[in-house]
């Protein structure tokens, strides 16, 4: 039974194709700028400079200092480049790292944003910033940050890593899984993320032992534009919760951190969230929602455990201590005791386990 629901489309361009980077002037010229600051990590800066070849007279120069998590000093020292340079606009080429960037600074000045991306990160599409500042990230959701055009070039994901092509495809399917049981899920956007996660959990396993099978990269990158627009329509709940905190407190990899903690997440809500969970399984081909996207993640030879990226084993507490400290809403209470143990579980690496008991009712 359809439920009554709210749809908002969001205003925002889209270019899929290949070859389709030769449009970043045109796209550029359509936005009204004149002078574009590209935006790279520092080991995309050569991309970058390419790219700023691309632009001719509309390019500005090129800013190659992103870094996960878009720390604010970070920010501060790129706004200071776009200033000197006299930009009106700014290029994000690269992952979720310059996307952000490209967020922060249209946050600070109002300058348009293309967005070009490189993975499969998905936050592209979404009007979401998440800043870290001492040790703390925190998380904003405004059309102020939302880019105003992205082109998706399957091309530039050929040389994307088998190993980062898994994990940000994960990252990308944990924003499809959770907008299935978000607060503010509707039709529209669980058809999308049915088909997001169907398409990219086909893809990456192909991928990760042919990285340059066209046929699997145009579906992946499709598959992650699908992902990141239910990322931008609806809510986040406890999966993103627990990555935004273990990432911005222990500085650990987005995507792997996503990879690893999904499927336990996935196990936690499961009581519920049934229909989404029916939706998931669906999608993967799979008995059970965790247990089928702890598999994925097996079969993608990425890390399963928290332990092997970086965080420490006296972190669990802490983290469980942030993690219920204005959690976002989610579909099954949430409790110090259980975000603990799904916590330790991810950390050991440990398959995930469903929990016991009757459904009950979100919080």
């Amino acid at each position: 039974m359809i439920e009554t629901f709210t749809y908002e489309a969001l205003p925002i361009r889209v270019r899929f194709g290949r070859g389709t980077l030769a449009e970043a002037g045109a796209e550029v010229a359509r936005l009204g700028a004149a002078r574009a600051l590209v935006l790279t990590t520092p080991e995309q800066a050569e991309a970058g400079a390419r790219l700023a070849g691309v632009l001719g007279p509309l390019g500005a120069g090129v800013f190659s200092g992103a870094t996960m998590h878009t720390p604010v000093e970070v920010t501060d020292t790129a706004l200071a480049a776009l200033k000197a340079a006299d930009a009106d606009c700014v290029v994000a080429l690269g992952g979720g790292s310059t996307t952000g960037l490209g967020k922060a600074l249209a946050l600070r000045t109002g300058v348009p944003q293309l967005v070009i991306p490189t993975t499969y990160a998905g936050s592209e599409m979404t009007p979401i910033l998440g800043e870290t500042q001492d040790g703390r990230k925190t998380t904003i959701r405004s059309l102020d940050v939302l880019p105003e055009a992205v082109i998706y070039d399957v091309d530039l994901t050929l040389t994307l890593p088998a190993a980062l092509s898994a994990t940000s495809g994960v990252n990308a399917i944990a924003h499809a899984v959770e907008a299935l049981y978000a607060r503010d899920r509707n039709p529209v956007i669980s058809l999308m993320a049915e088909d997001g996660i169907r398409t990219l959990s086909s893809a990456l396993p192909i991928l990760v032992h042919e990285p340059a099978n066209m046929e699997a990269r145009t579906k992946a990158l499709y598959g992650a534009w699908l992902c990141g627009c239910c990322l931008g329509a609806v809510g986040m709940a406890l999966h993103h919760k627990l990555c935004h905190t273990l990432g911005g407190t222990f500085n650990l990899p987005h995507a792997e951190t996503h990879t690893i903690v999904l499927p336990h997440a996935v196990a936690y809500n499961a009581p519920a969230a049934p229909d989404a969970m029916a939706a998931i399984t669906r999608a993967l081909g799979a008995p059970d929602a965790a247990q089928g996207l702890f598999d994925l993640v097996r079969a993608l030879g990425v890390p399963r455990a928290l332990a092997d990226i970086g965080m420490p084993a006296d972190g669990i507490e802490r983290a469980a201590d942030l993690a219920v400290e204005n959690p976002y809403w989610n579909p099954r209470p949430v409790t110090r005791d259980g975000i603990r143990d799904l916590i330790a579980r991810a950390f050991a690496g440990e398959r995930p386990v469903a929990a016991a008991g009757p459904r009950e009712e979100a919080a």
